[in-house]
């Protein structure tokens, strides 16, 4: 059975209202029992846990999450996550190692118990409008979570020594407040130490954010790193990932489930899938879900319940001739 410290401390973190800790010294009393051999015992006390952990996922009103404030405003910018798994299209390979990821940070306590922590430290490679952010954001809303984007324009300056601080500043933050922290650019940060227009500072920069990495957290939080060029990055860096995955653009079969989403409620008329697809080759996920949100825009403003096949098509070749405008100007 359970000893009067155990017995004790969950007294306490209930007064306290810390129901995180309350549930974690009760998965550390099963884990006891289950070592005893007290496997039915066990077993039900993981359950109840669970079973009240489920309890409290949804509450009826929507809590806020506080935004940073103090030296953090205006380096860290927070988002309410509006997005879940489900909303993002992947395929089945990387959908399946993101629900790894999720299942490691939500049972994270039982790993603990066994002196194992759950993987935090992920990179996301892949081209422009692959879907990097939209997941990173669908992670922090699959464990309910907030989104905390790094603003690289305020955190990378030209005085020695500065910005190595604001990263110090939010790694602090990260070991203080559960959350997912997403470094989105990347490059800009973990770019080669021996590149050759490198210079003394970023060097020491990308040294500060080796060192951070490594140190522990007893919150979890997950940092994300998204980057469009892998192969800028320094190649310690991948030693301190737990997991790197790869997003590619998108296949007949995601443009099918990406136009289907996007056109939700509005039913389809004279589609042809063939053309579509034809119509989307070398478009990003995110610029196809554009286009077909356009289509659903002209079918609501024409009194319409449903959404062409033919209007469809024309929006994605609107948004390849604007990829292309782009690409010749620049």
């Amino acid at each position: 059975m359970s000893n009067s410290k155990q017995i004790l401390a969950m007294l306490q973190s209930q007064a306290e209202g810390d129901e995180e800790q309350f549930y974690s010294i009760a998965l550390q009393i099963a884990a006891s029992e289950a070592r005893q051999g007290h496997r039915s015992t066990a077993i039900a006390l993981r359950e109840a846990v669970e079973s009240a952990r489920m309890s409290k996922k949804a509450p009826a009103v929507a809590i806020a999450f506080a935004a940073p404030r103090g030296a953090l405003e205006g380096l860290i910018s927070h988002r309410d996550p509006r997005y879940n798994l489900k909303d993002v299209v992947l395929d089945e390979t990387l959908q399946a190692r993101l629900t790894d990821l999720l299942k490691q940070q939500q049972k994270r306590s039982w790993l603990r118990e066994h002196g194992k922590r759950p993987n935090r430290r992920i990179l996301f490679v892949g081209p422009p409008g692959s879907g990097k952010t939209m997941t990173a954001e669908a992670i922090a809303g699959e464990l309910g979570l907030p989104l905390f984007v790094i603003r690289l324009e305020t955190l990378i300056t030209r005085y020695m020594g500065e910005t190595a601080a604001k990263l110090r500043l939010v790694f602090d933050e990260t070991m203080q407040r559960r959350g997912v922290y997403l470094f989105d650019e990347f490059d800009a940060v973990g770019s080669q130490r021996t590149a050759t227009n490198d210079v003394a500072e970023m060097r020491r920069v990308l040294n500060s954010f080796l060192q951070f990495m490594e140190e522990e957290a007893s919150t979890d939080s997950l940092i994300v790193g998204a980057t469009n060029h892998p192969e800028l990055l320094d190649r310690a860096l991948l030693r301190r990932f737990d997991a790197v995955l790869s997003f590619d653009m998108p296949s007949a079969a995601d443009v099918k489930r990406i136009v289907t989403s996007a056109m939700k409620p509005f039913k389809p008329k004279g589609f042809t899938w063939p053309k579509i697809v034809e119509a989307a080759a070398r478009l990003s996920q995110s610029e196809i879900a554009k286009a077909t949100e356009d289509a659903v825009k002209i079918a609501i403003l024409d009194e319409l319940d449903s959404v062409s096949g033919h209007s469809v098509v024309l929006r994605l070749h609107e948004r390849r001739d604007m990829q292309e405008a782009f690409s010749v100007t620049t």
